[in-house]
């Protein structure tokens, strides 16, 4: 018989400790590189908190490549607790870790583990900010220590991000660090006013509350907002204004969305932050390659902005590209096979990471030149589905402007009008029962599907009777449009104020026999919204003289398709966009923000066909298709 078992030390008395020890440190021989997590002073004082992923087997010095982010830099790289550097890192920084970059994440002051007050877009030094320091010295002080502190980096850096890390990638060019050698912004905030996040020529985008809730009302996002209803549409009609919205999930509290709601219109404030005009006003150091999506849910306005401000001041067009892919917002960095119910044929996401953005960083960070220089302008073309290369864009050699008029019955063509006299097309605007931007119901958390809403199905709408519907002949050759849209709308109304909302379509045959399920889809290829008290000017609101009829200028986005033969070209236009916008009052008052309910008001619009007053949609077509 056994006699009694000797204790080990790890049991011998389990009440003088726990079983956490004071610091473990995970190593394992398959660990491919050395993670590093710092505090990176800035010259304020305040220190970032900042990850730094080093290849363990590269052959010689490294370049960087700095994302600084307000999305926790630590979840970025922390994918999984592979020891494989990877698979550690987001999908889309594999072929530069497994080819000898060195990865850098950072929080920005204020957010996560970085310490400092967060503002959400903080601006430049200058009138709304007259501290010492902004992004863009943020920017500077840490590539300025990373170049000094990071062992086996070459001294080369260069500058990442999507959306809101890519306005703080364009922020960076303004005083670039001479480390500084290559930036690429993603999808990047440019102007929050006339195109990007928070506006649209004027009109509130309303799911922006949910974006600043989560950005402002906690340092690590930690709350999202009680909606208490499935459908968003019914919570924000519900609410009434977007003021009392607000006010409702307490958002009122939150200096960030009041400063929103204080600035309606295009005044210095906006314009002090509008990136392509700051961009405008300093010399081209930094060789930047600008990452637009076609159908860019987020940031639709600002790729093209900033990239036209900085080949203005390419003298000689080499530091200066422009990628234009057929992406939702960030889609770049994952799978590009396919948005919604439309198909590629290929994986364009890759496709563009391989031919273009790899070989734009071993040019700038490793002096390796690419085998046939990079275009310009590399620019999918949806429709025919295919990559194009281009000197300039829009490409200027090869499309000129025309106009797609609006003719009454409905009807869409390149003719203009010759009748003279009262003619028009009315519907009848209704506050009370505005237009959705997308079929109900609309959903706000983790199973919305928000970032493909941009490609879907426009049928829904085109039988409402405040949606008009433009239509022209089935084509019997291809069109291609390249470049910027924008509507002018004749137009007038009874109110005294208007939203004007044009989209242009691809109106598919009736059947498709490859993809049966697109018979008569209906793709939403450029579309966009103008407040109508702003038609004079961005900085100024006007009332809308009833009756009168007015010139609307809607600037749309940039677009690259091909109309193919069968296909016909459709507009739809209605005056609301809900809740995507908040809803126009159709009564000017000084604040739409906190409208009461007795502003919102049904109104007859009517849009204008006569000689003189005939509304069309300008685009710039290939100069063969033009008929």
């Amino acid at each position: 018989m056994s006699g009694p078992r000797k204790k080990s030390a790890a049991t011998a008395d389990l009440a003088r400790g726990g079983d956490v020890p004071r610091s473990f440190k995970t190593a394992t021989p398959a660990f491919n590189h050395t993670r590093m997590e710092s505090m990176v002073p800035m010259r304020d004082g305040v220190k970032l908190f900042t990850i730094i992923a080093i290849p363990s087997d590269a052959t010689g010095p490294m370049p960087i490549i700095l994302t600084r982010t307000p999305y926790n830099a630590a979840a970025r790289a922390s994918r999984t607790a592979s020891p494989d550097i990877a698979m550690a890192l987001p999908a889309v920084d594999e072929a530069l870790v497994r080819d000898g970059y060195i990865r850098v994440y950072q929080d920005v002051r204020g957010r996560f583990r970085s310490k400092g007050k967060y503002i959400m877009t903080m601006p430049p030094r200058g009138p709304f900010n007259s501290g010492k320091v902004d992004q863009v010295t943020d920017a500077w002080d840490t590539i300025d220590w990373l170049v000094k502190n990071v062992p086996g980096n070459n001294g080369r850096v260069g500058i990442t991000g999507v959306s809101y890390d890519g306005l703080l990638t364009l922020m960076a060019l303004l005083e670039p660090h001479p480390g500084l050698k290559a930036a690429v912004p993603v999808n990047a905030m440019v102007d929050s006013w006339v195109g990007d996040d928070f506006y649209h020529h004027g009109a509130f985008r309303t799911v922006m509350l949910q974006y600043v809730y989560r950005q402002t009302s906690s340092k690590n996002a930690s709350h999202s907002i009680p909606w208490g209803h499935y459908d968003c549409y019914s919570a924000v009609l519900e609410a009434g204004s977007i003021g009392e919205l607000g006010r409702r999930y307490g958002a009122d509290k939150l200096p960030a969305w009041n400063r929103l709601l204080d600035h309606p219109a295009y005044d210095d404030y906006w314009q002090d932050q509008a990136l392509d005009r700051q961009l405008a006003k300093v010399p081209r150091k930094v060789p930047v390659l600008t990452v637009h999506s076609l159908f860019d849910q987020e940031d639709i306005y600002g790729p093209p902005a900033s990239h036209a401000a900085l080949a203005a001041r390419d003298r000689r067009g080499r530091k200066t590209h422009l990628a234009i892919g057929p992406w939702c917002h960030g889609q770049m960095t994952g799978d590009g096979s396919e948005l919604g119910s439309l198909k590629w044929s290929a994986d364009t996401s890759l496709q563009f990471r391989t031919e273009m953005l790899q070989p734009f960083w071993d040019h700038h960070l490793k002096n390796i030149k690419p085998t046939e220089s990079l275009p310009p302008v590399f620019a999918f073309e949806t429709g025919a589905n295919r990559w194009r290369r281009f000197t300039a864009w829009p490409p200027k050699e090869e499309i000129e402007p025309t106009r797609l008029y609006l003719h009454s019955g409905g009807c869409l063509s390149f003719e203009s009008s010759t009748r003279a006299g009262e003619s028009f097309t009315e519907f009848v605007s209704d506050p009370a029962k505005p237009v959705p931007y997308r079929v109900r119901p609309i959903r706000a958390g983790a199973d919305s599907t928000w970032h493909r809403w941009l490609v879907d199905d426009q049928r829904p709408f085109a039988d409402r009777p405040d949606v008009l519907t433009f239509v022209s002949e089935p084509l019997t050759a291809p069109v291609t449009m390249r470049g910027e849209v924008a509507a002018t709308l004749f137009a007038s109304t009874t109110g005294s104020d208007a939203d004007w909302v044009v989209k242009l379509i691809d109106l598919y045959p009736n059947e498709v026999p490859s993809r049966p399920e697109l018979g008569g889809y209906q793709l939403m290829i450029a579309g966009d919204i103008l407040r109508g008290r702003y038609r004079e000017s961005f900085d100024t609101a006007r009332p809308i003289p009833p009756g009168e009829v007015l010139p609307y200028r809607v600037p749309m986005p940039h677009v690259n398709h091909t109309f193919l033969p069968g296909h016909r070209m459709l507009v739809q236009i209605q005056s609301s966009w809900f809740p995507l916008y908040d809803r126009n009052p159709q009564t000017f008052i000084d604040s739409i923000a906190w409208a009461e309910p007795e502003d919102y008001r049904a109104a007859t619009h009517r849009i204008h066909h006569a000689k003189g007053a005939a509304s069309f949609v300008e685009v710039s077509v290939q100069a063969a298709d033009v008929r």
